[in-house]
């Protein structure tokens, strides 16, 4: 039987930053941006967006997201770097490689330079909480010259929180017991979590700080934030129950990808492409017995910016003609800028397992199975299984150098 300090020991998250982390990154490659105002983004396009600027341009005024030309007023001495994530990822998995001896759960963000970790439990091994985030902070600083920010705190949402307090640099203790009167002290801007329109909704009867959303009830809440009045309450009041997740642990996903040869915003080509790979996700999820709820496209443009727009389906599909059209609905979202494409990934996720409920009378379920679309996808997949891939192929697929054979899919668990 476990003891009571088992039970009830407050948990240990650290949170580990690099500030500005694809800035950062590149000035490890070239030391010559060190100390001078950053930003990354796509260069020689119209309508360019910043991708990550470093303190400096964000003191002039600089945010993700603000069209270059603009960030180039407000910070016109800026050196302006196309970004590479590619690299990014790299130096993320080495970041990740320092933390690893000190938690089995540790849970990264994508590319971005953030790290989380919940150390409770591991002080007899490797000491208390802040002494193991200093000593990854060394390790990273000596062997990546990065330098990570971090927090020590009962839960991901306030040790996040206080990374962001002491950002661009330094260190943060949040005791448990004491996130609600630390966060009382912060701006709501500061609460991950909180979403651009709740924070225009505070605006509006004049909250601009933690202090001030938390003399609200959860009635007035639903009043002004309808469903999400609970998760409000409690993300004001430092309450976070989410898990930090093992190691390398995601969602069931099941993807494709295309990098083409030459570039092209053709919408043909895109769809004749779109439709291979939805083939491919579709044999993929049919042969594992699952079915997906959303449906998501990522573009990657040839000035290097990333677009990704997702449609869902609450009742879940694996029929390459519903896939199609919702991949094909999401494609639609995310081409809307005037500019080639250089890479297409087709990304199904919150999989189940249809049927999701048994059929109360066995004939209606074989009636079910036997729907004329569903037994075509079985005998496509048949033939394609003992022939090859290409045997059959709709024409859909045969525009130009559709003919290519395009990556094979993989199913993620």
């Amino acid at each position: 039987m476990r003891s009571y300090d088992a039970l009830y020991r407050p948990r240990v998250v650290v949170h580990l930053n690099v500030a500005d982390f694809a800035v950062a990154v590149e000035r490890v490659v070239d030391a010559r941006l060190r100390d001078r105002p950053v930003i990354v983004a796509p260069q020689g396009a119209a309508r360019a967006a910043v991708y990550d600027m470093s303190e400096e341009a964000y003191q002039a005024g600089v945010r993700k997201g603000m069209a270059l030309r603009r960030a180039l007023r407000f910070c016109h001495e800026a050196r302006v770097l196309a970004p590479h994530p590619d690299r990014y990822e790299r130096a993320m998995e080495a970041f990740l490689k320092h933390l690893l001896p000190y938690s089995p759960r540790i849970e990264a963000g994508e590319g971005n330079g953030h790290l989380f970790a919940d150390l409770t439990g591991t002080g007899r091994l490797f000491g208390a909480g802040p002494d193991v985030a200093w000593r990854v902070r060394q390790e990273v600083r000596a062997d990546l010259r990065l330098d990570p920010i971090w927090a020590v705190a009962p839960n991901k949402l306030v040790a996040k929180a206080a990374t962001r307090v002491v950002k661009p640099a330094g260190e943060y203790i949040v005791e448990a017991g004491e996130e609600e009167n630390f966060l009382k002290t912060l701006p709501l801007s500061f609460l991950p979590g909180l979403e651009g329109e709740d924070l225009a909704c505070f605006r509006e009867f004049h909250v601009v700080k933690v202090a001030q959303a938390t003399c609200w009830t959860p009635a007035q809440l639903e009043v002004v934030f309808g469903r999400r009045a609970l998760h409000i309450h409690r993300l004001v009041r430092g309450q976070d129950a989410s898990p930090v997740l093992p190691v390398g642990s995601r969602p069931p996903s099941a993807h494709a990808e295309y990098e083409f040869g030459e570039d092209t915003n053709d919408l043909g080509r895109l769809e004749s492409v779109l439709y291979g790979l939805v083939e491919r996700v579709g044999r993929e999820l049919r042969a594992g017995g699952r079915a997906t709820r959303r449906v998501g496209v990522l573009l990657d443009f040839s000035d290097g910016v990333r677009a990704a727009r997702q449609r869902s389906w609450p009742a879940g599909t694996a029929h390459d003609v519903r896939l199609f059209d919702l991949a094909r609905q999401a494609l639609s979202l995310a081409l809307m800028r005037r500019v080639r494409v250089r890479h297409l990934k087709l990304i199904c996720d919150r999989l189940v397992e249809p049927p999701a409920q048994l059929e109360l009378f066995p004939f209606e379920a074989r009636e079910i199975l036997s729907k004329p679309h569903e037994r075509l996808d079985a005998a496509l997949d048949e033939i394609r299984f003992r022939f090859g891939p290409a045997t059959v192929r709709l024409g859909r697929t045969l525009w130009g150098e559709g003919r290519a054979e395009a990556p094979a899919a993989g199913l993620s668990a």
